[in-house]
């Protein structure tokens, strides 16, 4: 018996650094008014395939299966599109509507360093802003994110709009836009030899491979560097990377993010600003979390492009940000009392748990009837810092012995006065 390459079980310690970290993303969620959302896990093949949604990379890796009625069907690959279905399939939903989800994806890829075959997105989506206030407002919320984790990151980012600009005016025709995005998206893993070998092999045009050295040659090129070169410094792209490159240095957020010209993310359904989450001291090489501007998506999914949906969103990528934790770990949460009944006192152990739940205090509940020795080692081991012990004499008088495995002192009081104690010192 095994588990399924690429998915993995989750328990104890981990399981509760985890939660840890999903509970950090939530309440940085609901800190920006975003609500919560949960969508379908299964989803009709038809609307995964849709020449709208992932396009043909995405395509390869999803898990497709069919239903006992012959119904063609899949596994959500992401949570993107099944949050697009959710918004063509209720026009009575107000904008700018603001959601996050936390939930399960599939995807039948390579296994490697923090990417699996089951694995955990977070995402929070705005629709209804067109502006870059947008996207400035989920890269603030980016970094507050992984500032209560602890971790340094560097946010690259790009508008597809103004490469496929650039790529216009190197030479590139419409048609073979996709692909060369795709392998410009490469060039930090293998190089720009082998970007301009790759492109070699796809029958570009000469100009258009030329354009494209030149282009891949220039010394950290600034966006300002780069509309100049190619005179397109008034196209709508460039006037979309303006704004929101103004917007960020008056926010303060430059000093994290980076403009990328070469990033373009593999998902072709997106039509603006692209953006990456790294490491920002680089010992870590996949991606923290990503995302971007998708306008048109919901609008094709419905039948009505014409109604327009302008829509941005970022996802945290659970995974990476689990390897990141397993070399400099976070406090993981575990029970503050664990309440002891010796002898024949398991029914006023649990009232006593139960009143101690309810006063919102995490609280175990130690039914092993061992030793008393080690019923304290172990939560000592666990760095439970409370024990409230029951015995019969504790149980006849109507109270508890307190014990602070701390300060190695111990009372006997009521249940009312331990609470008590308890919240005033650890909540």
């Amino acid at each position: 018996m095994q588990n399924v390459k690429g998915t993995y079980d989750f328990f104890g310690k981990e399981q509760a650094l985890r939660k840890k970290v999903q509970s950090t993303l939530q309440e940085v969620f609901e800190l920006y008014d975003f609500d919560g959302m949960e969508s379908t896990v299964l989803n009709e093949l038809e609307l995964l395939t849709s020449k709208y949604a992932g396009g043909d990379e995405i395509l390869k890796e999803m898990y497709q299966l069919s239903d006992q009625g012959k119904r063609s069907l899949g596994l959500r690959y992401d949570l993107t599109i099944p949050f697009a279905k959710v918004i063509a399939l209720n026009p009575g939903i107000e904008f700018p509507y603001k959601r996050y989800e936390i939930g399960k994806v599939f995807r039948d890829g390579p296994v490697k360093r923090g990417r699996l075959r089951e694995f955990l997105q977070c995402d929070a989506d705005i629709v209804g802003t067109k502006g870059p206030e947008a996207e400035a407002e989920l890269m603030q919320l980016a970094v507050q994110v992984f500032r209560r984790l602890g971790i340094s990151v560097l946010i690259r980012w790009n508008n597809r709009r103004f490469l496929g600009e650039v790529l216009e005016a190197v030479g590139v025709r419409p048609e073979d836009t996709q692909s060369v995005m795709l392998t410009l998206d490469k060039i930090a893993k293998i190089g720009k030899e082998e970007v301009v070998k790759e492109l070699s092999g796809k029958g570009l045009q000469d100009e258009a491979i030329r354009g494209i050295g030149e282009l891949i040659t220039m010394a950290d090129p600034t966006f300002e560097q780069i509309a100049d070169r190619y005179g397109i410094g008034d196209s709508q792209g460039a006037l979309e990377v303006s704004d929101l490159q103004k917007l960020m240095e008056r926010l303060g957020l430059d000093a994290v993010c980076r403009f990328d010209p070469y990033l373009s993310r593999g998902l072709s359904f997106y039509t603006g600003t692209v953006y990456e989450i790294f490491d920002a001291s680089g010992s870590f090489g996949s991606s923290l979390g990503a995302g971007g501007r998708y306008d048109a998506i919901i609008g094709q999914l419905v039948g009505r492009e014409d109604v327009d949906y302008p829509t941005v969103g970022i996802s945290f990528g659970m995974e990476s940000i689990m390897e990141m934790l397993q070399t400099r770990p976070i406090e993981a949460s575990g029970a503050c009392v664990t309440v002891i009944p010796i002898g024949d006192t398991i029914p006023d152990a649990l009232k006593a748990a139960a009143e101690l739940r309810a006063s919102g205090i995490r609280t175990s509940l130690d039914t092993s009837k061992r030793k008393l020795k080690k019923s304290l080692a172990a939560a000592a081991s666990n760095r439970i810092r409370y024990v409230v012990l029951i015995g019969e004499d504790e149980a006849a008088a109507g109270k508890v012995r307190l014990k602070d495995m701390d300060e190695m002192t111990e009372a006997v009081v009521a249940l009312e006065e331990a609470i008590h104690q308890v919240f005033r010192r650890l909540c």
